[in-house]
């Protein structure tokens, strides 16, 4: 679908538009002045006055009021050159004709100015319409996406071929990462980066042809869900001009409304699938926890019986039985302790503070109202509690809750515990309760 009537650039310069419109404004008056004399020869010049409106509306609705009132001067002028009293002058003896001059002209004017209204009205419908089945195509496009990613790849793609310019979305909060671009391999420039970084920390435009960051090459947008910015999308062209003018703007920004959508989305469905991954992890947990303390713990019984036996009957070496039963005990308290066979400490809420944190039931509420936290999010706090007071690493974090590949990508940890300190922190810019260990990691402390 295209909509050359608000992203593509004219390829016809305005100039040149304005020309041809006044252009055809003279021609048809030229024709209709060829078409009055032949009227006018037969039944009289009365009949020919109002046959110079034709012009006046044509020329009004298809070239706009410019053109329209061009055409009302020439037809009242032609009127009166070559039907009026002297004839083949521009001077009028008689004042009947003088009026009807004049009444020709405002009759003109009039019908010129409504015929350009009807125009502009029309053009109006025909844009709105157009922008309409745009962007429900674009919608319809990112509701065929299952992730963030292929949402993103979507998006630009569909900007790229309608703004006919390269496109970039970048993601991240202390520094912009480049998510996805079309076309592959573009690069952003240290200025574009730090321009990108504006928008998704302000939530404002910046870059080529604004007022922020305007000496680079890219031109962002922010992707914003309520209050905020979960993504910047940048465009640029090769030409280095302003890759969106203003008439293009409110599509973009009604696209852009749309695509945030589409990946609020997306990181729900995202979320919601981890939550019942989780979920069926822990119940096969559960459940493979209990088969071993069913199965286990009744053998473990039975060494011990056996052990006492050859006690009493004093057939071995006491201090080797000694130590078998104690060995036995030792693994008995493990199994104990692995499986938790005491529920009610299982079920029991971690206090720190103002927070309770409770790890089975995977909720957790600060001063008695309950704080919604993401899954990943859930999973850090509930890797610092498991380990309370105890600094954790990056790399344990990491393995722990984004899996051994994502040891190393630091900044989604930062993200999580950011996010975390917002939401249970007193003042998230001094924290009390989740503290950073520098280089090294973070810490739950009571």
């Amino acid at each position: 679908m295209k909509t050359d009537f608000l992203v593509s650039r004219d390829r016809t310069s305005p100039v040149a538009v304005s020309i041809a419109g006044y252009a055809g404004a003279m021609l048809l008056v030229a024709i209709t002045t060829v078409a009055a004399t032949v009227i006018a020869s037969r039944w009289g010049s009365t009949a020919v006055v109002m046959l110079y409106l034709l012009p006046v509306l044509a020329s009004a609705i298809y070239a706009g009021l410019g053109s329209g009132f061009t055409a009302a001067v020439a037809s009242a002028l032609a009127y009166n050159y070559f039907f009026t009293e002297p004839v083949h002058t521009f001077v009028i003896h008689s004042a009947a004709d003088i009026v009807t001059v004049v009444v020709l002209f405002l009759v003109a004017v009039v019908c010129s100015q409504l015929a350009a209204s009807v125009r502009k009205q029309a053009q109006l419908a025909s844009e709105h319409a157009a922008r309409n089945a745009t962007i429900a195509g674009f919608a319809r496009r990112l509701l065929s996406s299952r992730n963030e990613a292929e949402v993103a790849n979507a998006g630009i793609t569909q900007l790229q071929r309608l703004f006919e310019c390269h496109v970039a979305i970048l993601t991240g909060k202390d520094e912009a990462r480049l998510m996805a671009c079309t076309p592959s391999g573009v690069t952003l420039s240290p200025g574009d980066l730090a321009a990108a970084s504006f928008t998704l920390f302000s939530g404002e435009r910046s870059g080529r042809g604004e007022k922020r960051a305007a000496q680079a090459d890219w031109q962002f947008h922010p992707v914003t869900t309520g209050h905020e910015v979960i993504a910047a999308i940048g465009l640029a062209r090769s030409d280095g001009a302003p890759p969106v003018g203003e008439e293009g703007i409110l599509l973009l920004e009604s696209l852009l409304d749309q695509m945030a959508l589409a990946l609020e989305r997306a990181r729900l469905d995202e979320e919601a699938r981890d939550t019942a991954a989780l979920r069926a992890r822990d119940k096969l947990r559960s459940a493979f926890l209990t088969s071993i303390g069913d199965d286990v713990k009744p053998r473990l019984r039975t060494i011990q019986a056996a052990v006492r036996a050859i006690r009493r009957e004093g057939k071995c070496d006491r201090a080797t039985v000694a130590e078998l039963d104690s060995e036995v005990s030792r693994v008995e308290r493990h199994i104990d302790n692995l499986v938790d066979v005491s529920p009610g400490t299982q079920h029991e809420a971690v206090q720190v503070g103002d927070i309770a944190i409770e790890l089975h039931s995977r909720t957790v509420t600060r001063n008695g109202k309950q704080v919604h936290l993401t899954p990943k999010e859930f999973a850090v706090l509930a890797e610092l509690t498991k380990h309370l007071g105890k600094v954790l690493t990056h790399g344990q974090l990491l393995r722990a809750v984004w899996g051994p590949a994502q040891q190393d990508h630091v900044d989604y940890l930062r993200v999580a515990v950011r996010a975390l300190r917002q939401k249970l922190e007193r003042d998230p810019a001094q924290p009390e309760r989740i503290i950073n260990e520098p280089g090294i990691g973070y810490r739950l402390v009571m």
